[in-house]
Parts: C-alpha cells; structure tokens; sequence
C-alpha cells in the first residue's frame, strides 16, 4: 500500500534535478561570504521579489524571526493577525529573543484591514504603553485555509503602515502560491513589505531553507542575527543549489496543487459528517470540521489505510496537496475518508 501524505506541504521530496544539482554545487565558506552557490540563490531571489539583497536561512521561522529583529526593537510591539504562525507556532521567538510584544488582532479570513491596524496602534505617547514598530503580514495565511491576500488589501495596508511610521514584514512561506493564485507577481506582491520571508522546502520541494529579502542595511542586519543564533552555515551551496533549481521549475506547477486540492475539498464537502468551507480553498490547504467523531480518531482510521493528515484541533483536519501527490492519490483519499466516516 502506497502511503499519500497530506500531512504538509514539508514533506516534499527533491527532485531529480536538484538531487544533481546539489551533488555538483561549486562550494565556498558561507559565513565568510565566498559559497558561490549561496551568494547565487540569494541574488536571484532578491531580484525575482524586486528587492536589494536577500539572505538564506535554516528556515521559515528563523526567516520571520530575523524580519522582525532588524523592524522593532526590544521593548516594542509588532502587529499580527491572532492566528499568524508567528504568533502561534514560532516558539515566541520574538518575545524571548527579541524582547518584542505581539499585538494580536482576530480576523476573518486574516487579512488585517486598515481599520483594523488603526484601531491597535500605539503610537508612543503614554508611557503605560509599547511603541508600534511594525506590522506583520501572512501570505498566504496557513491557519485560515491557505487564503492569498487581494493585491489591494495588501497594498492598503503597507500604505496605511507606512504612512504612520511602521515597518512592514511579510511572512510569504507560500509567497508563491499566493501569486499563482491571485495572477500578481512576486514583485508586485513583496513590494508593499519592507522584508520579505519566503520558504523553498514546502510548496518548491527543496530540503531545506528559506530566503529572507530586503534593503541591503535589513539584510547586512539580519546576517549578524543570523550568526548569534547558530545559523552560519558553511558550505551551504549543497542546499542552495536545490533552490536555484526550485526557482526555475517548480514555481508554475503550483498550479496543480491547487487544482487537487479543490477537487478534495469539493470531495469531502460532499461527504456526510464533514463541513468544508469551499470559498476558503483557493491554494493548496484545505481545513474542514468533522461532526460525529474526532480528529484524532478520524486520523487514526485514515493512517491505518494509508492516508495521513493533521489535526487542528478537536473537530479539525487540515490536508495540504503538494508535489508528488497526484489526482489518483486525490481520488483514493476520498475513498479512504468516505470509509473511514462510514466505518
């Protein structure tokens, strides 16, 4: 039985290509500047977002981590949807490291509004109270269903945050899925943050790594906080080579993630216990709610047949569609929750 994997996007495999790649990376020493293989993925990322330079991280994480250090100081305050990934599955980076506060604000869809940014700041003035240093953008947004921001509300808000002094950091983990999605540009959409977070190993199949784009004076910034938390690679080249290879062919193919994952939600939609809401499917996740039964006990039967998932909760499973996963796998899925729910 061949196991499908709708766990995370993370679980993709390298390709073949960048398999090759990486065994042929001309390498250097990265933490002096000279891998050569770095030093290319950081300019071709930088110039694919419009952006003066670009750094390669561990991680997401540590992408987003550096983004708000070089925006806010310590003893200041960053504004984010409630539910961002930074705020809640980044280990409180920024309180622990960075000394920074959180300003959580619930959304919607999260998608945070003008208003609504307005409505938190804190512009100083009472010592009672932080200062805002920066807002905090996710797109697209994981928690609520993979939703890629309009190309207006983004550029809505970057004004807005601009006009009262805030920096603007995006955490664009599926950046590209977001521009597949909406017909916008990466440039076009990084354009409205001052930093940019980006992940090569979900959606663009690399083993590891994020970029982290920006001003040259962010990113000089970043390579020291980079350093202090262990993150100076060596011969990096070996995993930058594979994202050199994910820029050129992995980018338009998205497309069919996304496609599957439509024809999953439309699927389970249409299964009785489970309540999926389709407008909230436009990229690659897909969240619904089961009536009847458990997430965990749902899972279980699901892995003993040979299909994983997460929970997101009591009632809550997300599925993430991804390279390797095909519409055969999506139909058997199907099958597999259809029994499942019926067992």
């Amino acid at each position: 039985m061949t196991e499908i994997d709708l766990r995370s996007d993370t679980v993709t495999q390298p390709t073949q290509a960048m398999l090759q790649a990486m065994a042929s990376a001309p390498l250097g020493d990265d933490v002096y500047g000279d891998d050569p293989t770095v030093n290319r993925l950081q300019e071709a990322a930088a110039e694919r977002l419009g952006k003066e330079a670009a750094l390669f991280v561990a991680s997401g994480t540590m992408g987003n981590l550096l983004g708000v250090l070089v925006n806010a100081r310590s003893g200041q305050e960053i504004i984010a949807e409630a539910s961002s990934h930074l705020f809640l599955n980044e280990a409180a980076g920024t309180a622990v490291v960075g000394g920074i506060q959180v300003r959580q604000v619930p959304t919607e869809l999260g998608v945070l509004s003008p208003e609504q940014v307005l409505a938190v700041l804190r512009p100083g003035h009472d010592v009672h109270q932080p200062l805002s240093a920066a807002v905090v953008i996710e797109n697209t947004h994981n928690r609520n269903g993979g939703i890629p921001w309009p190309l207006a509300d983004l550029r809505r808000v970057g004004e807005t945050a601009r006009a009262h002094g805030l920096a603007v950091h995006m955490d664009g983990a599926r950046l590209f899925n977001a521009a597949v999605a909406t017909g916008a540009s990466v440039e076009q959409i990084a354009d409205v943050a001052d930093t940019v977070t980006f992940c090569l190993s979900k959606g663009l199949s690399c083993p590891v790594g994020s970029l982290l784009c920006g001003p040259a004076s962010k990113i000089a910034e970043a390579r020291k906080w980079r350093k202090m938390l262990g993150g100076g690679m060596r011969q990096a080249g070996v995993l930058a080579a594979a994202g050199l290879v994910a820029l050129d062919t992995m980018i338009d193919r998205l497309a069919e993630d996304h496609e599957n994952a439509r024809t999953l939600a439309e699927g389970l939609a249409g299964l009785p216990g489970v309540e999926c809401d389709l407008t909230r499917v436009q990229t690659n996740i897909v969240f619904f709610r089961l009536s009847g039964t458990s997430s965990a006990d749902f899972l279980a039967g699901c892995a003993n047949l040979g299909l994983r998932g997460g929970a997101s909760g009591p009632d809550r499973v997300r599925f993430v569609t991804h390279h390797g996963i095909t519409g055969t796998d999506i139909k058997q899925a199907l099958t597999v929750c259809s029994e499942v729910l019926s067992g």
